[in-house]
């Protein structure tokens, strides 16, 4: 019995099998996936769309530049759209799936190498392959003193991918993509681009210089689909000589806007190294118990309830937590202003435990997707002004769009200086459709909600890239458009990427 096939848009069967074939030749046979089974890995999503919706039509595994170009060649010649991933673990905002369904999958996790670190200039070269876990031991092996910055699902995720996207860590490095330096692009047409002091042919400032000469173009791959990154630049935070992380917790909802005007002047004058991050009681509670075994009726958890579960585990209703990082001796004094500041402004401070701060990697946040159960998960990222008053404005707004479809409010509120990032995660059981529905219908009443009052998405998962996308105006999508249509006037790369299009879709 022959495979489903799925084939992409636009594209005869003829033409697919032929591409296809050229894939084989490029990669070998074994690396040209297509059959249901083996593009389960590529087909599940948490986020509440259909998997059908984002179906790919095959997957093509990678292992070097050169294949890379091959891929692309063949792509160019048949219009095969694909879509690349490095480790495909963009969990809660697509996984490995593409943005519309019948794009060939470019894993690049094949592409594994660590190229090169220079202890003495804190810097790395990975392909996208390379995962968080990998490099860490590396590191850590070699006896190299150098600290690792994670997001979340820091073991299973690579610095390539997560960087690309603009995520974010803990430490004083939590800018992933402000603390990249130097990339090696693939062009749609195979053409490659070294970014910045790449491009000299005898250069030794790839990895400490990023600007190079002329225009500055790095910032164009990320959240884009002009290029495929096959090389990144890192730079690595050397080790402080010792640290201390603390909690400062708010006992009342209404503290956060009291917290954040606390946080941001300790973050401006460079007292706090590292963004400090609020998280609320509910997303607390995720980490030690589940949510039916506090609440068995309808709409969210009561507040009452959960400040009440709260206590009897130590948590508050807002919980803040950052390190202070260098010797004992400077430590010191920023430690005795900041217990200062915080108690001044109603938050109890006492130390704390974070690996997440101190280059120790952890499954330990995969523990919200057990508050429900089901897989289902998807992140409304936002960014505000630092100011107490949008803070408090992006929580009402969250808590009353996300009561009214009966979901609880999972937040975790960001100061990194000037912007917060409100991070909410919408957790449900993907089984059940109804529930699948309510969430998608939420997630774009959030989107359109925040819009209104002048609250950005910064990053967005494969269900609603169009949705942002329009959100930020026809010029910036029309400027995309041109960009694309001269970087891949095939149209090849990641059809729908953060609402990038040829067309004028």
């Amino acid at each position: 019995m022959s495979p489903r096939v799925v084939l992409p848009a636009g594209v005869s069967s003829t033409s697919f099998e032929r591409a296809l074939a050229g894939f084989q030749r490029v990669v070998g046979p074994a690396y040209v996936l297509r059959d249901p089974a083996q593009l389960l890995p590529y087909r599940k999503i948490m986020i509440p769309a259909p998997e059908d919706e984002h179906e790919p039509s095959a997957a093509v595994l990678a292992s070097s530049l050169s294949e890379v170009q091959g891929v692309l060649a063949v792509c160019n010649r048949y219009k095969i759209p694909i879509w690349p991933i490095s480790t495909g673990r963009n969990l809660g905002f697509g996984s490995a799936a593409p943005a519309t369904r019948g794009q060939v999958i470019l894993d690049l996790k094949r592409m594994d190498r660590i190229l090169e670190i220079d202890p003495v200039l804190c810097t790395a070269l990975v392909e996208p392959g390379v995962t968080y876990q990998q490099l860490h031991d590396h590191l850590k092996d070699r006896s190299i003193d150098l600290w690792l910055d994670f997001p979340g699902d820091g073991p299973l995720v690579g610095p390539v991918g997560n960087t690309l996207e603009r995520g974010t860590g803990r430490t004083a490095y939590a800018d992933h993509f402000a603390h990249a330096c130097g990339m090696e692009v693939v062009l749609a047409d195979g053409r490659v681009l070294r970014t910045g002091m790449g491009g000299l042919p005898n250069g030794t400032c790839w990895q400490s210089f990023r600007y190079g000469y002329g225009p500055y173009l790095d910032g164009l791959f990320t959240q884009s689909s002009f290029g495929i990154v096959t090389k990144l630049g890192l730079w690595l935070m050397p080790a402080p000589a010792s640290y201390r992380t603390l909690l400062v917790q708010y006992g009342r909802d209404r503290d956060l806007a009291a917290a954040v005007e606390t946080i941001r002047p300790l973050r401006l004058r460079g007292v706090l190294a590292n963004p400090c991050a609020l998280t609320n009681a509910t997303h607390m509670l995720t980490a030690v118990t589940r949510r039916a075994e506090l609440f068995q009726g309808t709409g969210p958890v009561p507040d009452d309830l959960v400040l009440d579960v709260g206590r009897q585990h130590g948590i508050a209703a807002w919980n803040a937590t950052f390190s202070l990082y260098g010797t004992p001796e400077q430590i010191a004094p920023n430690l005795d202003l900041v217990t200062r500041a915080f108690q001044s402004s109603g938050g109890r401070v006492s130390e704390y435990r974070d690996g997440s701060q101190a280059n120790e990697l952890s499954l330990s946040a995969f523990s919200l997707l057990d508050w429900v159960g089901g897989g289902g998960l998807t992140w409304l990222a936002t960014v505000s002004p630092a100011r107490g008053t949008d803070a408090a404005q992006q929580r009402d707004l969250a808590r009353g769009i996300l009561a009214r479809y009966g979901l609880d409010y999972l937040a975790r509120a960001t100061v990194h200086g000037r912007d917060l990032h409100h991070l909410v995660a919408m957790v449900f059981d993907r089984r059940d459709l109804t529930a699948m529905q309510q969430a998608r219908d939420c997630f774009r009443e959030l989107v359109a909600a925040f819009t209104d009052n002048g609250y950005g998405v910064y990053r967005a998962g494969i269900d609603a890239m169009d949705d942002v996308a329009r959100s930020y105006g026809d010029t910036r999508r029309e400027v995309n458009r041109a960009l694309k249509r001269a970087l891949d006037p095939n149209g090849i790369l990641a059809p729908g990427k953060s609402g990038i299009h040829v067309g004028g879709a």
